[in-house]
């Protein structure tokens, strides 16, 4: 998407902001004929409220837009969509930093119009503001805004080599080296968990593999599910859990963009990004309820349920990632339905082996406001995924507590020594609010982004 901010104009109207609380105060600071016109408007002052204020010659001479009292990025996320056409300077934006309102203005103009034959153009252009880190706002808003168009594309033109060539555009545009392991060379290089669960599509499975940055600095692992269409494979799913099953592949797209984010602003990091990229399909050489398979690890896994492919991918991409024993490892998945029963689809459950690394994201996501809510990794549930004829089972034999015991069976293949982090979440805004429309959703990149940066350089 382009990025609605501009240098430098010849005029530009100003937009201010006023704390919801202090709108009264500040009503009544105003001219009779401000207020009248504003007061006609029927606005209450609410958070959110925005009011055009009329110039002598009725047209716009500038804006004003209603805080919340305790303001995030967020409050600042529909300016590009309810301004008028002009260029707009905006006033103060503390306590948010002007490189935050910036990113959640960038990010509420994000529209998929892939498919249009029409495509809409924003009417509204910002000065960028005063003191905004441009670099930072601009990686964000187009590694955000790349996220969300991956997930939001239909599996038709989104399946594993679809997931793979973004991966590599995106590996040439920051010279970084990537190598992708396709089909049976999965077989031949030790990734037996993601061939199978992806050998029945005849869109081939396969290991997207990327490096970047001195291999002296800190090593940071970031791996993603990346399942382009989940039919469940034979124990299918109905019709109503496959609808929006595009969406599988959530956790790829979300660290491709903390990955896009960390090489846009050279962070001092050796980066590594692993996403396994499959489709969960239906046919007669596809994985079977009760095969056995061995990981990568050489742990067997009893297959339980064919509908849990997500762990299976991850467990082998997860196993490659500890090898190197990175400073931090991070995970993202649209895994669970146990974890969008427990916390919502706005809230992701985060499971961390690593007390100050899981504190460390917590606080960043809290000032960030990319939230996040920590999960017990609960020993004693190891038994309830136990297999009489291998050495784990991919699910339990209970309906309970399913966000952990997927949790705890991805921590069977991270050593003890790696910290690591996973992230169940839902990967969608099902409904538009302002910097989320509808659609597609990184959620925790900027939290998983910020922590990086804050470990790297404090």
């Amino acid at each position: 998407m382009s990025l609605p901010f501009v240098d430098r104009s010849s005029s530009s109207l100003p937009v201010q902001f006023v704390l919801q609380p202090k709108w009264r105060t500040w009503l009544k600071d105003q001219s009779a004929a401000r207020r009248g016109w504003i007061e006609s408007l029927g606005i209450a002052g609410n958070a959110g409220d925005l009011v055009v204020l009329p110039g002598r010659d009725g047209k716009a001479a500038g804006a004003v837009l209603v805080i919340s009292a305790k303001p995030t990025l967020w409050d600042f996320g529909a300016l590009g969509t309810k301004l008028p056409a002009g260029t707009w300077k905006l006033g103060d934006t503390a306590p948010v930093s002007p490189t935050d309102a910036a990113v959640a203005i960038g990010l509420g103009l994000w529209k998929f119009e892939r498919y249009k034959g029409k495509k809409s153009k924003p009417s509204a252009k910002f000065l960028w503001p005063a003191g905004a880190d441009k670099t930072r706002a601009t990686a964000m808003i187009e590694a955000i805004s790349m996220a969300r168009d991956l997930i939001t594309t239909p599996s038709s033109d989104m399946g594993p080599a679809d997931l793979a060539a973004a991966a590599t555009e995106m590996a040439k545009k920051f010279k970084a080296k990537i190598s992708i392991t396709v089909g049976d060379d999965l077989l031949k290089k030790n990734y037996p968990t993601i061939h199978a669960v992806g050998r029945a599509s005849v869109r081939a499975p396969r290991l997207i593999d990327l490096t970047w940055g001195n291999p002296s600095d800190p090593k940071v692992t970031l791996v993603g599910k990346g399942v382009c269409f989940d039919t469940g494979g034979l124990d299918l799913k109905p019709a109503s859990g496959m609808l929006n099953m595009k969406k599988d592949m959530g956790g790829a797209a979300t660290v491709m963009a903390v990955a896009a984010m960390v090489m846009a602003c050279k962070l001092p990091v050796r980066l590594r990004l692993l996403v396994p990229a499959v489709e969960n399909s239906v046919a007669g050489n596809a994985f079977r309820p009760l095969d056995v398979i061995t990981t990568r690890a050489g742990i067997t896994v009893e297959v339980g349920n064919t509908d849990a492919e997500g762990r299976l991918i991850l467990c082998d991409a997860l196993a490659e990632g500890a090898r190197e024993k990175p400073t931090m490892m991070v995970d993202c998945a649209t895994l669970t339905g146990a974890a969008r029963v427990s916390l919502g689809p706005d809230l992701p459950a985060l499971f961390c082996n690593d007390d100050a690394l899981a504190d460390g994201l917590i606080a960043t996501g809290t000032e960030v406001a990319d939230p996040m809510w920590r999960m017990p990794l609960y020993q004693p549930y190891r038994s309830m995924y136990a297999s009489k004829v291998a050495d784990v089972n991919n699910v339990a034999t209970s309906p309970f507590g399913g966000a952990i015991i997927a949790a705890l069976y991805l921590q069977e293949f991270v050593p003890d020594d790696v910290p690591w982090a996973h992230f169940d979440m839902m990967g969608w805004n099902n409904a538009s609010r302002p910097g989320r429309p509808e659609g597609g959703e990184a959620q925790t990149a900027r939290a998983i982004f910020t922590t990086i940066e804050k470990r790297v350089t404090r």
